[in-house]
């Protein structure tokens, strides 16, 4: 009896091996199939194969940059709208795979999800200042939780939802650790070991997945590497972290204040999601680099930051774009868009402590580096996951140490200033 309660627990744990492995394999497949449609729908508006959206709007006449993510958001609250009336008072599922692991039963709305996912590809691809990879891991989610729903057991659902998740944030962000304890800090809420396995393997399982289709291994930002900080840089680092535990809140409350301002307007989707594009474009008429979610902006900042007034105009304006997306309800995350703005916040304490020579000479991007991480904690309240993401973002492991105690301060002063975070109300 016992010889065969072992044998199958063994086979339990080789089906789990295997079906994370497909969940990751196919959540890398599906980030990568959203990529290309995203290449192809920005040379489509703006004629452009550089994959860069900052770079294709700074090629524009004023008035297409003034007009294109309008009309995107145009375009987008079209299809919410008319997919709302159409399942109006139709039960469904939920297509927030947090709501599916929380409170349901890990199953999404397939035809819901696709067409949130399909607005975002828009929005995001006509120069929105909102996050890609919130469709991609919404995809990888559903993937996954199809897939539970005709070969796994119902007991299994939410882990392998969580799975597909996981891999998702993987394969975007080229980090799989990360994106698996941002499934244990945010959703498991602890550290469960028996379910992280698989969500570990799925991970893995991605980026090697996202290595193969991309053609090689690389880190998501490429910086200099830098030596193990001073004491005097941990204190920095551990005072960034302190601004980010205030700026966190902060951020979170404007993005709510940005949300009660566009439903009180009252206007249709279609001409909420409009008008948010179109504060985007005015916007994008000063600065090109608030379009997009900041990626090629924050690698700018990492290499070649420019002056601190220009840094603290970009920061601004990109601000104002983030909240007017995110307000508007264009569909997508600010995951990145929050990296941006801990890089810019960074870089300006970083160029103000340039002055002092003592501090260093890569002082600068130490404390850009310092403020994506702690901005990130801050707004999420997971404190390990944000120091391991920028970690495995650009492959500095010798700032881990620093990175772990900036953000546990943030993390800690955040939660004492706002209970929620940006995932939880």
């Amino acid at each position: 009896m016992k010889r065969l309660i072992h044998m199958q627990h063994y086979q339990l744990m080789l089906r789990r091996l295997v079906i994370s492995m497909i969940l990751g394999i196919a959540a890398a497949t599906v980030v990568w199939l959203f990529h290309q449609a995203m290449l192809q729908l920005e040379w489509l508006f703006l004629s452009s194969r550089r994959g860069s959206l900052v770079a294709a709007a700074a090629d524009l006449p004023l008035w297409r940059r003034l007009l294109t993510p309008a009309l995107g958001g145009l375009v987008a609250g079209c299809i919410l709208w008319l997919f709302q009336k159409y399942q109006h008072q139709r039960p469904s599922a939920p297509t927030d795979y947090m709501e599916a692991f929380d409170a349901g039963d890990g199953r999404l709305d397939v035809s819901a999800s696709l067409v949130k996912s399909l607005a975002s590809l828009i929005v995001v691809s006509s120069g929105s200042a909102i996050g890609r990879e919130g469709a991609m891991i919404l995809l990888a989610a559903l993937f996954a939780s199809i897939f539970a729903r005709y070969f796994t057991p119902f007991k299994e659902w939410k882990l392998w939802v969580a799975c597909g998740a996981a891999a998702g944030m993987a394969s975007a962000y080229h980090a799989p650790l990360a994106g698996s304890l941002f499934i244990a800090e945010i959703l498991f809420g602890s550290l469960m070991l028996a379910s992280l396995g698989p969500v570990v393997i799925s991970a893995v399982s991605a980026l090697l997945m996202s290595n193969l289709l991309n053609g090689g291994q690389e880190t998501l930002y490429q910086v200099q590497i830098l030596t193990a900080p001073w004491p005097i840089q941990y204190v920095l680092m551990a005072t960034l972290g302190i601004i980010a535990g205030f700026t966190g809140p902060l951020f979170l409350m404007l993005m709510q204040y940005s949300s009660n301002f566009f439903h009180h307007l009252r206007l249709p989707p279609p001409l909420q999601l409009a008008l948010g594009g179109l504060i985007v474009g005015g916007l994008s008429i000063l600065f090109p680099e608030v379009w997009g979610n900041g990626y090629s902006v924050v690698q700018s900042l990492l290499t070649a930051p420019p002056g601190v007034l220009l840094i603290a105009a970009i920061l601004i304006c990109k601000l104002v774009a983030i909240l007017a997306s995110s307000g508007s309800g264009a569909p997508g995350g600010v995951f990145t868009p929050t990296l941006f703005i801990g890089a810019a916040l960074g870089t300006l304490v970083g160029q103000v402590c340039a002055i002092w020579p003592e501090m260093g000479q890569h002082i600068t991007l130490l404390m850009a580096l310092t403020g994506m991480a702690t901005l990130l904690a801050a707004t999420t309240h997971a404190p390990v996951m944000s120091a391991l993401m920028v970690f495995e973002m650009t492959g500095e492991y010798t700032l881990l140490p620093g990175l772990l105690l900036s953000c546990v301060l943030a993390t800690t002063l955040s939660r004492w200033l706002r209970a929620g975070s940006v995932y939880r109300k």
